[in-house]
């Protein structure tokens, strides 16, 4: 959750300060998921100069209303935690303020959150086809899980926001029988993991002379996370993976600044996503705008389509809230307008500054449960881990044990509260604990998901 320090470079000023906005806009609507994080920026000989990175970060500090975080510093490296991993080169940097977010975790409540408001969320369901019909799309779901049955869902809506993201000309395509203009321009960013390379919670910002940044970030305590990068992507049916040249890459970056290098074989885990950003015809990928717009789709009289492309992760809210402005005219929502920012997401209905508070007094109420446990829970979870325990004051409580800190008692509450059904679903897309389980505390995971699919399935029949 960040404003885009490197876009000042590009006079995307209105980006950035939006985004600086929201960064502290979501700092308070989930305290538990998102905190400040600090950032070391070395300073290179022959890159850019101190007193630009400098002016760079008083912009930064000044262009959208900081409150919460602490302003910018200067560092000077020797004798200091923050210089003890780094190349004796280095002598001094600076100090910046962002936040650090846990992406899965946002993503998902979110949809709980829209859930709790009156939303259906339908996941594994995929949008097979698309037809306008006078002021009314008919629109046709099928289910894509695996065990699903039945033919396909249609529904009659007033209106349908396209955010699909890396597939949103598919769906243009799709609605209009290939009557779209492509404005989609795919880039991949890929981030490698390695054991933990250095002490402390500061992450760090790397300069590249090709005039790139890299971040390296402090990772679920026991690792850390590089990236990222900026590669042009083919096609939205392409899949998303890390090549050598990129790995390569990070690897060779962060060890200009580090004192002991890494190589690829220090990498623990990857991962690639597909950035689905508006395209400004820009020939470097690296420099290609990441705001967002919207295209409109449909006459007064007809239902109208509305496309999102590009966007950030730290804007979605502000995108969100302006999506359903430009759809208002149909919508007729009785909802009060912009709400949003005012609002926190599920666990997160504490102020920023009592989340301490929090966590100590989960401690208190729980003492016999383990500290590490708790405190995964309290940052995953927020307000709800009191929901989620369920009263159990021991590890033997939490019922079957899978692993890392994984218990049935989360387990259920995910299933129950967050839409997950596969393994994969709670190690990867509601957690990050897939990089601490083995393959066979995995596979038990997926049999004992399976045996309660069965059991509800014959419950249901008879």
């Amino acid at each position: 959750i960040h404003g885009g320090l490197r876009y000042l470079e590009n006079y995307e000023f209105k980006l950035v300060r939006e985004s600086l906005i929201e960064r502290e806009i979501l700092l308070r609507a989930a305290p538990h998921i998102i905190w400040p994080q600090r950032f070391v920026v070395p300073h290179h000989e022959g890159l850019r100069p101190a007193w630009l990175i400098r002016l760079g970060l008083f912009i930064y500090d000044n262009l959208g209303g900081r409150k919460l975080l602490p302003a910018t510093t200067k560092v000077r490296f020797a004798g200091t935690p923050q210089g003890k991993v780094l190349a004796k080169s280095l002598k001094f940097g600076f100090e910046y303020s962002d936040c650090a977010v846990d992406d899965a975790r946002l993503v998902v409540l979110n949809a709980v959150s829209a859930a709790k408001q009156g939303a259906t969320v339908m996941t594994r369901t995929a949008c097979t086809n698309l037809e306008r019909k006078g002021n009314l799309w008919h629109v046709t779901l099928t289910d894509q899980s695996a065990n699903a049955s039945g033919p396909p869902q249609v529904v009659a809506a007033r209106a349908v926001v396209n955010a699909a993201g890396p597939w949103v000309d598919e769906i243009l395509d799709n609605a209009l029988k290939g009557r779209s203009v492509n404005k989609l321009r795919l880039v991949k960013g890929s981030h490698i993991v390695t054991r933990k390379l250095f002490e402390g919670d500061d992450a760090y910002l790397f300069q590249h002379k090709d005039g790139r940044v890299i971040f390296a970030i402090p990772y679920l305590d026991e690792h850390t996370l590089i990236g990222t990068t900026d590669i042009p992507h083919a096609s939205s049916d392409q899949a998303a993976e890390i090549s050598a040249e990129e790995t390569n890459y990070l690897c060779e970056l962060i060890s200009e600044y580090l004192e002991e290098p890494i190589t690829a074989k220090d990498v623990e885990w990857d991962y690639s996503g597909v950035r689905p950003l508006f395209d400004d015809q820009e020939d470097n990928a690296s420099v290609v705008t990441r705001d967002y717009a919207f295209e409109i789709n449909g006459e007064a009289d007809e239902a109208p389509l509305l496309s999102i492309y590009g966007g950030k992760l730290t804007t979605y809210r502000k995108l969100s809230e302006q999506a359903v402005d430009k759809l208002e005219y149909v919508l007729r929502s009785p909802s009060p307008a912009h709400w949003t920012a005012r609002a926190s997401l599920p666990g997160g209905d504490i102020k920023h500054a009592d989340f301490a508070k929090l966590a100590a007094a989960v401690r208190r109420d729980y003492p016999k449960l383990p500290e590490g446990l708790l405190n995964r829970l309290l940052r995953a979870y927020g307000t709800q881990v009191r929901a989620l325990l369920d009263g159990a004051q021991t590890v033997q409580e939490l019922g079957v044990d899978f692993g890392a800190g994984l218990y049935e008692t989360e387990v259920r509450y995910l299933l129950e509260h967050e839409f997950a059904a596969t393994a994969d679903d709670i190690l990867w897309r509601r957690s990050k604990l897939g990089l601490k389980l083995t393959d066979a505390q995995v596979s038990s995971l997926q049999q004992w998901l399976d045996q309660q699919a069965a059991g509800a399935a014959m419950a249901q029949v008879s």
